[in-house]
């Protein structure tokens, strides 16, 4: 016998609002644990919206309450962790205390993950030169900003809203993360966090003071075979220039815009290869082969010294070892891991930089070069042993992905026999 047609269509009602209810739940669950899965959203104070008002205490306190969570199988309950710690743990190799302020600004931008993110690092008083750097590229950029923790800190930041909102492209295309400690050019480490926090597969390490002048972005994406390069892991390389007469070099306005507005200048002499007096730094891109190609070519002439500006595979690419602090082999150190760990140069047909002009700190710069030449010797050593027993460990060692270890670390002395006693030994016992 049926239910009376009342209870029949309470029932069915009950059903119904049981279904809505169970769907709405799901929902709100799923979106519930989406967001305790991302890192909290920083809210900033009223009074960082306006420049001249902003303090570090605010921002540090702020920065410190955030916290991080991972999921973890099954029913376990999720773990955190405190932002700080992470941050921390991530950069532990640099000098600390050192607050790092992730995404102080984030560009409204969502880019393409197959862009080239340039990652540069700049303190308050290159201001200007690197909002030239935002309105020429126009595309995704990474900034790690030193500010000195003394008296002028919370001018500085202040400063730094002021530069943000001086420039639309800023907001567009910019992210900046802001570190705050008492260590003057911590350059490697600064590399690293705006790195770290690139949004794309491809970062370029730029320094700010280098106009790009082409339209590399047009040309990356017409250029199949220096993409296909890219995607490899291999490194593309842009050759870099300067004008002889330092006053002709200030207004990248005035730098060429095409291969071939650069070679005259060239021949004219009024644009060399940049610090030609120091060949070791940039003649292994091979400037004169480069004056006739049209097509990537592979470095061949690799040389310790060498500094390009490239273009390289976020993942998979070596860090900046941190303990070089300020000038000399900083970058030169950062280069020879990225290439004895099997990463080669190839050097782009049509693209190029041009130092803007400015004055050099000459005795700061001597005093610390006499250091680090000291430290990359070690350092280079040290990093070789260090490649040899992984590429032995994982049975490379035999693989095209050890040759540049051995063309360049069999030139140390010493290292040679006893690497070749230390492979025989490990291939003796496996």
């Amino acid at each position: 016998m049926g239910l009376p047609q009342p209870i029949s269509k309470l029932l069915r009602l009950g059903f119904q609002a049981y279904l809505a209810g169970s769907v709405v739940f799901t929902i709100l669950y799923t979106f519930s644990q989406y967001r305790e899965s991302q890192p909290q959203e920083r809210i900033k104070p009223r009074t960082m919206t306006e420049p001249g008002q902003a303090t570090f205490d605010v921002e540090n306190i702020n920065y410190s309450n955030q916290i991080m969570h991972w999921k973890t199988p099954r029913d376990y309950p999720e773990h955190a962790i405190e932002e700080d710690v992470v941050v921390y743990k991530i950069f532990a190799n640099a000098m600390q205390p050192s607050k790092v302020l992730p995404y102080y600004f984030r560009a409204v931008r969502e880019f393409d993950p197959e862009s080239v993110t340039i990652t540069t690092l700049i303190t308050f008083d290159r201001y200007p030169i690197f909002s030239k750097l935002v309105s020429n590229y126009q595309g995704p950029i990474s900034v790690s900003i030193h500010i000195n923790d003394d008296e002028n800190r919370d001018e500085n930041l202040s400063n730094l809203h002021d530069m943000y909102n001086s420039n639309p492209y800023m907001k567009e295309f910019v992210d900046v993360h802001v570190v705050v400690d008492k260590f003057d050019r911590q350059f490697n480490m600064w590399r690293n966090v705006a790195r770290f926090f690139a949004r794309s597969n491809y970062f370029m390490m730029l320094d700010v003071d280098f106009h790009i002048c082409t339209n590399l972005q047009r040309h990356l994406s017409l250029d199949k075979e220096a993409r296909d390069v890219m995607r490899t892991g291999a490194a593309v390389v842009l050759p870099a220039f300067e004008y002889v007469e330092q006053e002709d070099g200030v207004d990248s306005a005035t730098f060429p815009k095409d291969k071939k507005s650069l070679i005259k200048l060239v021949q004219s002499k009024k644009i060399t290869t940049f610090h030609d007096f120091f060949p070791k730094g940039h003649n292994a891109t091979d400037y004169e082969r480069w004056y006739e190609s049209d097509s990537t070519y592979k470095v061949t002439s690799y040389q310790h010294s060498y500094e390009p500006y490239v273009i390289l595979k976020k993942e998979g690419t070596p860090w900046c070892d941190e303990r070089f602090v300020g000038y000399g082999a900083n970058k030169a150190a950062c280069l020879f891991e990225i290439y004895i760990s099997g990463i080669d140069y190839w050097i782009l047909p049509k693209d190029f930089v041009i130092h803007q002009s400015h004055p050099y700190k000459e005795e700061t710069r001597k005093q610390e070069r006499k250091y680090n030449r000291k430290l990359y010797q070690n350092f280079q050593e040290e990093t070789c042993f260090r490649y040899t027993k992984s590429f032995v460990n994982s049975n490379q060692w035999n693989l095209p992905k050890a040759n540049n270890l051995k063309e360049q670390c069999n030139k140390i002395r010493g290292f040679k026999q006893a690497i070749t006693n230390y492979v025989d030994g490990e291939m003796a016992t496996s």
